[in-house]
């Protein structure tokens, strides 16, 4: 995939100011012309590599902090926040989204700040959940410290399909005097796993799936060798309470498992060669829909990245529990709820049925084009049957072609079903699905006839 053109003139221009320079001897340290920096400084022109490297020899800089958009998730992180029902009547699209990051990134950090801290209609101030969410999001769900490590250990353990859980097994005895014991659920009917130093033993319960067991002793291995390498990328978040720090640190120990059963070079290898064909990856792996779900938002290892998906899970009230858009710019995916007419709805009816469907999102800021989004029941971690969910996933139609779950499937905008953020935040006319009118929409009301909806909207278009 080509990496995106820089575009940082404001920071230069920082830079500059910072070591008092006029652009003219500026541009002599750097050797290009002063006419060439100005286009730079006023986001005309990208850094281009020769200069980058000027920078670092003559001003000792860092080429990280030229990427100030980090921290607030990019572009798509600012187009979310100012896609919120409360900014719907002002009409801001994506390339005013990208003037407003590219000419004044300080002031959209500080909009971004602020809104952070006030939340989206509904939320709860200083949410941890929320916190640990965006911090996830600022790092576009990729630790790649985090992915290093596991695949080293995979590498050591010489993890393969066949022997996954005894090499597991087999590491928690040798190095930990630790035993592995599998409880009936009345023994352990609340928990799923526990580590029993007394009689040192990792004790599963036995209501847990084979692919849920082993992420479960790999989730242990992760707590007791890791600890200090998900600390350190813990600690260097700015969190306002410990709760949340917590919540991230749990992310990171997840994150890790999920690396340790599928590490990145050989899991990449695999979705290439067989076009991600997602039932094939969870044998091959050994692993679940949703273990395989979570790991395909992370493949963004520089020069090495995969496609970049987004993942989320839904219960039968449309509620989002999880939502990671790792590299992806899909922006349907960060409301409260979703849309009745995505056929992951349809899901729940259909158990352990892929659900696959081209949709185009309207009044997110989503591109154009239409998402292919694949989704399927899966079981909650306690028995069988207590609770389900339906987990799924998505990717740009652009880079859907070769996928496997591609086939057959029609990928032309035209043939997308439109879908929104949930009915409170959407803004499509005539929908007949609509169960609540938009916040912040004009409603319109005629006497003489009766519409295919209880709540009709002006057409902000005519």
């Amino acid at each position: 995939m080509v990496e995106a053109a820089l575009f940082a003139g404001p920071a230069l221009r920082r830079l500059r100011k910072r070591e008092s320079l006029t652009q003219a001897a500026a541009a002599a340290r750097l050797g290009i012309s002063p006419s060439y920096l100005n286009l730079i400084e006023r986001n005309q022109r990208p850094i281009s590599a020769r200069v980058m490297v000027q920078l670092v020899e003559q001003f000792d800089f860092d080429p990280r902090s030229l990427r100030e958009d980090e921290a607030i998730g990019g572009i798509e992180g600012l187009a979310r926040r100012l896609a919120d029902e409360r900014f719907a009547d002002l009409g801001i699209d994506r390339e005013e989204a990208h003037e407003f990051l590219a000419s004044a990134p300080q002031v959209a950090a500080a909009f971004a700040r602020l809104y952070d801290s006030a939340g989206p209609i509904g939320a709860v101030a200083n949410d941890p959940l929320a916190a640990s969410r965006r911090e996830v999001e600022r790092w576009r769900n990729h630790f790649a410290d985090l992915d290093t490590a596991a695949e080293e250990l995979a590498d050591e353990l010489r993890l393969s399909q066949g022997d996954i859980g005894v090499a597991l097994t087999e590491r928690l005895r040798e190095r930990h005097q630790l035993s592995v014991r599998i409880l009936p659920r009345d023994v352990m009917p609340d928990s799923l796993r526990r580590l029993d130093l007394h009689a040192r033993q990792v004790q599963l319960s036995e209501m847990l799936s084979i692919p849920s067991r082993n992420f479960q002793l790999a989730l242990q291995i992760a707590n007791l060798e890791f600890a200090d390498l998900v600390h350190s990328v813990a600690k260097g978040a700015k969190f306002e309470e410990e709760t949340a720090r917590a919540l991230f640190a749990r992310h990171l120990n997840g994150y890790f498992a999920a690396a340790l059963l599928m590490p990145y070079g050989r899991f990449l290898r695999a979705c290439e060669a067989t076009g991600y064909d997602l039932p094939l990856l969870e044998r091959r792996f050994g692993v679940s829909f949703e273990q395989l779900a979570h790991r395909l938002t992370t493949l963004q290892r520089v020069g090495q990245r995969g496609l970049p998906f987004f993942m989320v899970r839904l219960d039968r009230a449309g509620q989002f529990s999880k939502t990671f858009a790792g590299a992806s710019t899909a922006r349907f995916i960060d409301s409260a709820v979703s849309c009745p007419l995505w056929h992951a709805h349809r899901a729940f009816n259909r158990a352990g049925e892929l659900q696959v469907q081209l949709v185009a999102p309207d009044n997110t800021g989503d591109r154009d084009g239409g998402w292919l989004t694949m989704a399927r029941t899966v079981e909650g971690s306690g028995s069988p049957g207590d609770a389900q969910f339906v987990v799924a996933i998505g990717v740009e139609a652009v880079l859907a072609e070769d996928l496997a779950q591609a086939r057959g499937v029609s990928l032309r905008s035209d043939n997308a079903q439109p879908i929104g953020p949930g009915c409170a935040a959407c803004h499509r006319i005539r929908c007949s699905q609509r169960s609540l009118p938009p916040v912040g929409r004009k409603l319109i009301f005629d006497r003489s006839r009766r519409g295919i909806t209880p709540f009709e909207l002006e057409d902000v278009n005519q």
